[in-house]
């Protein structure tokens, strides 16, 4: 990960300090009490259990770093700054699809936070840069691998 700006909304700054802070308090005892136990069990040559420890320490310890890395570089979008007028990181912004007349409701969020199960769509995803900057009223094209899908901007709010 290079040292380029994380955008973040608030909530999604509190769910990643809340991540670290339960990595580095719980996640690390815990791995080290599984290790110290795997130990115990003598030879460490063949010991699965150790080996499992190790690797997920390895994983919570390269997290912990890529978390920090991604904290110091933040860039949040306070609530005042999202505008209502056009759609912008932040927005949570209702589309209707023109082809078959469904509305969805997506929360423009950076990459960093995104989660398309929960609706929140990257700033750099196909949609997310599509609608990126319009108004209520415009119709954008959303170039995705199955061709072209025209989405209506229905509503914009914070």
């Amino acid at each position: 990960m290079s040292d380029k700006a994380v955008i973040l909304t608030q909530d999604g700054l509190k769910r990643l300090e809340e991540e670290l802070e339960n990595l580095k308090s719980v996640k690390r005892r815990e791995v080290a009490e599984r290790i110290k136990i795997a130990i115990g069990y003598g030879d460490i040559s063949e010991n699965s259990e150790y080996e499992d420890a190790k690797n997920e320490q390895a994983f919570i310890e390269g997290r912990i770093i890529t978390l920090e890395k991604m904290l110091r570089n933040a860039r949040i979008i306070n609530n005042d700054d999202i505008d209502v007028d056009t759609v912008s990181i932040g927005s949570i912004v209702v589309v209707e699809d023109l082809e078959f007349g469904d509305t969805m409701e997506y929360t423009i969020v950076g990459t960093a936070e995104s989660d398309p199960l929960q609706n929140k769509i990257s700033n750099e995803s196909p949609v997310g840069r599509a609608i990126l900057g319009k108004k209520k009223g415009t119709v954008v094209d959303v170039n995705v691998p199955a061709g072209i899908i025209q989405y209506k901007i229905v509503d914009i709010k914070k």
